[in-house]
């Protein structure tokens, strides 16, 4: 079995308790931890989309933002944001991402409940990353994590989110929305 996460245990204002605990242990419980959600736009201003692992426990096989994931215990966002996407889609021929590159958006906390066995509590740190070259033929994505990703326009993207087809994230594909919009 391989080792599983360690996240930081937050109190409800997203302030750090000390207390370090497994993913599985937090959800079970229900506590406050952190996570980020990236949206990767490319120089057409279309946005990378993920589909879901059918085998993931949460939104099996819907459509996503770009990146999302948890700080493991001791990251900042920034750390959280590069090891995730280094992680989940990454591009051939040596592409890495500056955390520079990042741009902060918002952080907003939801609760939801997963299933009877888990219930997120999570502050959400959103950024977006702009990169240009980046195409769907380029990219290489983890088999265990992602089964599927493209790039859609805004329009796209909003007529996805009215058929159902992506996973809530209202909160960041509205800023996304109203920052594609002011360019």
């Amino acid at each position: 079995m391989k080792n599983e996460e360690l996240l930081d245990v937050l109190d409800e204002n997203g302030r750090k308790t000390g207390e370090v605990l497994s993913r599985s242990e937090v959800h079970k419980k229900g506590l406050w931890h952190r996570a980020i959600v990236v949206a990767i736009v490319n120089e057409k201003n279309e946005i990378l989309l993920q589909q879901r692992s059918d085998n993931k426990d949460k939104n099996p096989g819907m459509w996503d933002i770009s990146v999302t994931g948890h700080l493991s215990s001791g990251q900042d966002s920034l750390m959280a944001a590069t090891r995730e996407i280094s992680e989940e889609v990454s591009v051939s021929l040596g592409y890495s991402v500056d955390v520079k590159d990042f741009r902060f958006m918002f952080s907003y906390r939801k609760e939801e409940k997963v299933s009877e066995e888990q219930f997120d509590r999570q502050f959400y740190d959103f950024f977006i990353l702009r990169q240009s070259g980046l195409r769907d033929e380029n990219l290489k994505f983890q088999i265990s994590e992602v089964q599927a990703i493209k790039f859609v326009s805004i329009i796209e993207l909003n007529e996805m989110r009215e058929k159902g087809l992506l996973v809530n994230r209202d909160e960041c594909y509205n800023v996304l929305s109203d920052y594609l919009f002011r360019l």
